[in-house]
């Protein structure tokens, strides 16, 4: 049985990775307007990511006979100051997103539902490798630094994600 705790705390969870959708569409407009196309290329392929894990959500509670109930998103920060800010950013709302999905688990635990905790298993291992990816790139900006040779190699290098 498909409980309605377990059901709510899956439509917010929607709306946070919308919320993350859109945020990452702010940061590709950010890199963008700095010339930075390779750094906006990562984050409009994450931007189609995060839309991916809100259809997840979705798909998972239509496919349980569950009602879909969408939120309004919030707007993301429009204040970015600098590349390695961004990333920053990126990789503490990562981190929040990871308490999220293990909050959510919790509820699956609790309320017994083993298909949600088998679905929630995937994004669990998710959020490992997205908080690796922001990891690795503030660890590389904060050595190297964000002007010159070194941004516009990095820059280059993470427009390399995903095909056009």
């Amino acid at each position: 049985m498909f409980s309605k705790k377990l059901q709510d705390a899956i439509n917010e969870q929607i709306n946070k990775e919308l919320y993350s959708a859109y945020l990452y569409l702010g940061m590709s407009a950010y890199f963008e307007a700095n010339n930075l196309p390779g750094m906006a290329k990562w984050m409009r392929v994450q931007f189609g990511e995060e839309q991916e894990h809100a259809l997840k959500f979705y798909d998972f509670i239509v496919d349980r006979g569950g009602s879909v109930e969408l939120k309004a998103i919030d707007q993301p920060e429009a204040e970015l100051k600098s590349p390695l800010v961004v990333w920053e950013t990126t990789l503490e709302h990562e981190k929040k997103v990871t308490g999220l999905i293990h909050k959510l688990y919790e509820v699956a635990l609790a309320e017994k539902d083993y298909a949600a905790q088998v679905m929630l298993q995937w994004f669990i291992s998710e959020q490992v490798e997205e908080e690796k990816n922001a990891t690795q790139i503030v660890g590389t900006l904060k050595m190297t630094g964000e002007k010159g040779q070194a941004l516009v190699m990095l820059d280059h290098q993470l427009g390399r994600r995903g095909g056009d």
